[in-house]
């Protein structure tokens, strides 16, 4: 990304990105990585396709940063099968709760695990933002949360064969 697009990027979600309530996603584990981390790359790809394609960017921008926007205490309670289906209402809820968001960016979120959450695309945008999340958690769990289980298989077989001995 170019100087200029990164601070046109920097301006679109500062807000956002040093808010108090956002800041703790650095703290959420999140395919290997932290969900805020996450989200940032989702709102990076986002920007730069919508903005490519001339589409609303900038909400869209706003809307990707959002798109995960929940703590694992908001999802107690549900097992991980369910918090892929609620986490997108959860995160609408939030962003809502903090921010301006509209009945587009609402969609934006709420669509962003099409097919399995329970509202659809209506939007260009709203797509873009659930493809971006599609190929940026590809990208996370294969460069990150694999190593990270290798890892841990590995250290796992070094006990038992010294256990062995």
């Amino acid at each position: 990304m170019s100087l200029k697009k990164a601070y046109e990027f920097d301006q679109i979600v500062s807000d956002i990105a040093n808010h108090e309530e956002f800041l703790a996603l650095k703290h959420e584990l999140h395919h290997g990585i932290s969900r805020y981390e996450h989200s940032m790359r989702v709102a990076k790809m986002t920007y730069s396709v919508t903005k490519k394609a001339k589409l609303d960017y900038e909400r869209a921008t706003r809307a990707a940063l959002l798109h995960d926007f929940y703590t694992d205490k908001d999802t107690e309670g549900y097992n991980s099968k369910d918090t892929f289906k609620v986490h997108p209402k959860i995160a609408a809820m939030n962003a809502k709760k903090y921010f301006d968001i509209d009945k587009k960016q609402e969609n934006m979120i709420e669509a962003h695990m099409f097919p399995i959450s329970a509202v659809n695309p209506k939007y260009k945008e709203s797509w873009i933002v659930s493809v971006a999340d599609k190929v940026v958690a590809s990208h996370e769990m294969y460069r990150y949360k694999a190593q990270m289980v290798i890892g841990i298989w590995l250290i796992f077989l070094f006990n038992v064969i010294a256990i062995q001995k």
